[in-house]
């Protein structure tokens, strides 16, 4: 969300669910929020990875699954979107394919 420069109301209202749907608190979310204004992207991916290191195969499969899913929330997968998601799902081990399958079976965030 915001790699092709934009954010939109229909990514904000997916980010919203997804919060819901993962329990992030107000206080967690603006943490995080204000730490990413402060950083420039490629500090921002690699703080990411070095968070997505730490947990099992399990929760790997379900992040890059919804991060595959907000790429397609605004109806246009952009192309450093994709550049990024498939980059980092190499980085941590995973197939796209089962990425791809994740996805289908996740919760609905639009």
């Amino acid at each position: 969300m915001g790699v092709d420069g934009d954010i939109n109301e229909t990514e904000l209202g997916a980010l919203k669910k997804v919060r819901e749907y993962e329990q992030i608190t107000d206080d967690l979310y603006q943490k995080f929020e204000n730490s990413v204004r402060l950083l420039r992207e490629r500090d921002i991916y690699n703080q990411g990875i070095q968070l997505i290191e730490r947990c099992t195969p399990e929760e790997r499969l379900r992040i890059f699954a919804t991060l595959y899913k907000m790429s397609e929330v605004d109806g246009r997968v952009h192309q450093k979107e994709i550049k990024l998601l498939l980059y980092s799902i190499e980085k941590a081990g995973i197939e796209f394919d089962d990425v791809v399958n994740a996805a289908k079976s996740s919760p609905n965030y639009f």
